[in-house]
């Protein structure tokens, strides 16, 4: 009943073990409105300051995240199922160092600026875009990354003086509250940063209904259309990153084995749950035999199970939920049906103990018809197609309704720039994949079907501020401006004359509308 505390709890366990790590209650969409009311009132006094006071106290996430990574990776990988040098190099490391790079150029980023005068006939308005806060901003993120993906936004709100609500995946509620405690080391006004656990199926609702001032979710396209569609109905500016089905392009001229290392990296890290992570390969005819046979050693090699111990021997863990170890079997199962074949596959460690561990896989002879190909995949499958040339490969890239990151491995950088430049995603490297995330100077986004608006770098600090223009007229003794009433035919003629003045082809007939404009320039100084 609305009023009243849930007694509901969600229970989080390790994905690999089945064991239960811990019990975490479920909030209240009157939970949600106390946690909005006091955001509100912390942002206010949070806003007051200026931004390098801001990033004094942000500067100290940076340094608890440093004290404190170890603990921090184990809590992630035993939550998540990945191994603790993904937590770390993926998660931790990327959150220490976009702490420090946005501290440092936060204010640069949120200056007013000032906009050029456009003609020197209206010299005396001078013109600045300042950048003024959301105020309170929603972030609804995902499970695959869930330190890291929620962070980069969560710094950057607040360093432009938002407070910011966060609504995390139900099934990793203790990454949760880690994260709610690396926050609290900058000693912020109380209330300014909260963790709301809310199931996903209610939390865009409680979210835009409530009347937060900004949305920014991270998830499927499926739930990304429907949130932008609940957003209309308030007129709530959301911000969506909708996930991937990432191309990488390996031309004749690659380096063989960097390219397929860094497949290994992109696709298979994380257990290939990464929105960013290659999925798709085309590989020039050239060299695709002796691709495949670099791949096979490096996948067969891989070692697949749970980082239990502190040997960190462990490449790849396990899937982090069941539904979605279902999902990726049901892909390989309709390349299969389809005519693919499994080229290489690594073992995976053997325990009646461990569940939802799945064998790095390598996919040939795929085809466009199948779901590893056009689906967002978000599994350990690697799918390698021999294209005949790049403008096949460009082509193919191209056929997909996701645009977010794509990658070129050439030895010829100003080619693979090139070739690059022609695919639609809204992040492409050359000869590396997916590390861009951890960049936090280079923005991420994506094209079509992979969303809407950016975050990270320049471009997300603006999206977590609103763009404010003044115009100030410094000439305040002119009494009005030529175009002001009462008009005439005078007045007409004059003002008719001005953009004959500014851009006439001929001297003589702009002379003649300098004559003209001069004729009603007293009336500026005249009250009536």
């Amino acid at each position: 009943m609305a009023g009243k505390k849930s007694t509901e709890v969600t229970v989080s366990i390790n994905p690999i073990t089945r064991k239960k790590i811990g019990e975490f209650p479920v909030h209240t969409r009157t939970d949600f409105l106390e946690m909005l009311a006091k955001a509100r009132k912390a942002q206010t006094q949070w806003a007051e300051l200026t931004v390098k006071e801001r990033s004094k106290h942000i500067r100290k996430i940076r340094n608890y995240i440093v004290k404190n990574c170890d603990h921090l990776a184990e809590i992630i990988a035993r939550e998540t199922g990945k191994v603790r040098i993904d937590a770390l190099a993926a998660e931790l490391l990327p959150a220490a160092i976009a702490t420090h790079y946005n501290c440092k150029h936060a204010a640069r980023f949120l200056a007013a600026k000032k906009a050029r005068n456009s003609s020197w006939f209206l010299f005396y308005k001078r013109n600045q875009v300042v950048r003024v806060p959301w105020g309170v901003i929603g972030i609804i993120s995902p499970w695959n990354y869930p330190f890291s993906i929620p962070f980069f936004q969560i710094i950057q709100a607040l360093l432009a003086g938002n407070a910011v609500i966060l609504k995390t995946a139900s099934n990793t509620q203790s990454v949760a509250r880690a994260l709610k405690e690396v926050i609290s080391a900058a000693e912020l006004p109380d209330g300014l940063f909260s963790c709301i656990n809310i199931p996903g199926s209610k939390a865009g609702s409680v979210f835009l209904e409530g009347g937060i001032n900004k949305l920014c979710f991270i998830g499927s396209a499926e739930n990304g259309k429907w949130l932008m569609a609940k957003a209309a109905e308030t007129l709530t500016p959301i911000n969506l990153e909708l996930g991937g089905n990432d191309a990488m392009l390996v031309c004749e001229d690659a380096d063989i084995h960097r390219a397929a290392s860094g497949a290994v990296w992109a696709g298979l890290s994380n257990a290939g749950q990464s929105c960013g992570g290659v999925e798709r390969i085309y590989v020039q005819e050239g060299i695709y035999q002796a691709f495949l046979d670099v791949l096979k050693v490096k996948v067969e090699h891989l070692r697949v199970g749970y980082d239990s111990d502190s040997e960190y021997n462990i490449d790849i863990g396990g899937i982090t939920t069941e539904k979605q170890f279902k999902t990726v079997s049901k892909q390989i199962q309709d390349a299969l049906a389809k005519g693919a074949r499994i080229w290489a596959q690594s073992n995976v460690a053997e325990d009646p103990n461990w569940h939802n561990l799945m064998p790095a896989t390598v996919l040939i002879n795929v085809n466009h018809e199948m779901d590893v190909m056009r689906c967002e995949t978000f599994g350990p499958i690697l799918a390698v197609m021999k294209v005949k040339n790049m403008d096949e490969a460009i082509r193919l890239a191209n056929d997909s309704n996701f645009g977010l990151t794509a990658s070129v491995w050439s030895k010829n950088h100003r080619k693979a720039i090139a070739l690059a430049r022609q695919i639609k995603a809204g992040v492409l490297t050359i000869n590396d994949h997916l590390m861009s995330h951890g960049l936090p100077e280079t923005s991420w986004g994506g094209f079509k079907h992979s969303g809407m608006g950016r975050s990270h770098g320049q471009l997300g600090m603006e999206e977590m501020t609103q763009s404010q223009t003044i115009v100030n007229d410094i000439m305040p003794f002119v009494r009005k401006d030529l175009w002001w009433p009462p008009y005439g035919g005078t007045t007409y003629k004059g003002i008719r004359a001005i953009p004959d003045l500014l851009y006439g082809e001929r001297l003589f007939g702009r002379l003649r509308s300098l004559f003209r404009v001069l004729r009603i320039f007293p009336r500026v100084f005249q009250s009536k």
